[in-house]
């Protein structure tokens, strides 16, 4: 396999077939040659596990768990790349590139036909611009998977695995914690990219649990809850709530009384369990 962490030979393999980057998909290719190793490894995978990558890129990180999964499957949305990894994944008989958008596909029919058997984790080096709809998928799919690795912005890594009820929480915070337990592993520097973004980045570790931690009757209301009450920031939560959930200020002030919540309080300082109690107060 060719050393794909050197730039020199990136750049040569890319030029050969006239691939150029697409700032629209967020491509940035990881070429510090410590990271991918890291992340597969982090990531606990073995030989009874498949593995769903998202966006292969050049085949590097690929490369790094196809020789320690079972199996992997890449959903890559750029034809254009496909020849390249055709050349930089010669040799790995387990891999499995399919030209679709995450976002799109059919991860539960890709899942039954190529990983019978298997115990399942999603693995990738996800583009920025996108990180929470495709997080998001992959958890209200409540697909048969065990973990999600992936690296995102650093700043999207501390909210997505900040505590909830802390200041750095938001709408997305809640919901990664409802459907699995989040840890962030390791930073990652702007420099170990070509092109080199203009942010740092994280490797984070989503566990998928078998049961939400807290028990809620009308799991759409509660969302839409938790995303109107993060909504406006800057107001209190009876404001947010009211504006957008529909619901007069009063209305929603007596919701939060009767939950035994301060009106004025934000939604940040919220705990699950504070939302669970809100949700059931709230008119239907």
């Amino acid at each position: 396999m060719k050393n794909l962490s050197d730039i020199s030979v990136i750049k040569d393999v890319l030029s050969r077939h006239g691939f150029s980057f697409s700032k629209s998909l967020g491509q940035n290719f990881i070429v510090d040659p410590g990271v991918c190793p890291r992340i597969a490894e982090e990531s606990g995978i073995d030989k009874t596990v498949g593995v769903i990558e998202i966006g292969a890129g050049i085949g590097v990180l690929t490369a790094e768990l196809a020789e320690r999964a079972n199996k992997v499957v890449c959903v890559e949305l750029d034809k254009r790349l496909l020849p390249v990894l055709d050349e930089t994944l010669d040799g790995f008989d387990n891999v499995k590139i399919i030209n679709g958008d995450i976002l799109k596909v059919d991860l539960n029919k890709i899942i039954e036909e190529n990983f019978a058997g298997m115990r399942v984790a999603v693995c990738a080096n996800l583009p920025y611009y996108i990180t929470s709809p495709i997080i998001m998928k992959l958890l209200e799919s409540r697909l048969p998977i065990e973990s999600i690795t992936v690296m995102v912005q650093r700043e999207a890594g501390d909210r997505l695995c900040a505590e909830v009820g802390s200041r750095d929480a938001g709408a997305v915070t809640v919901a990664v914690n409802y459907y699995a337990e989040a840890q962030k592993l390791f930073n990652v520097p702007r420099s170990a990219f070509y092109p080199s973004p203009n942010v740092d980045s994280a490797v984070i570790r989503l566990r998928l649990r078998s049961e939400p931690p807290i028990r809620v009757d009308d799991e759409k209301k509660f969302f839409r809850l938790v995303r109107s009450a993060f909504g406006q920031r800057r107001k209190t939560a009876a404001n947010s709530i009211s504006s957008g959930m529909g619901i007069s200020k009063a209305e929603a002030a007596s919701a939060l009384e009767r939950a035994g919540i301060d009106g004025s309080a934000r939604a940040e300082s919220f705990s699950m369990e504070d939302f669970c109690r809100i949700c059931k107060e709230l008119p239907d």
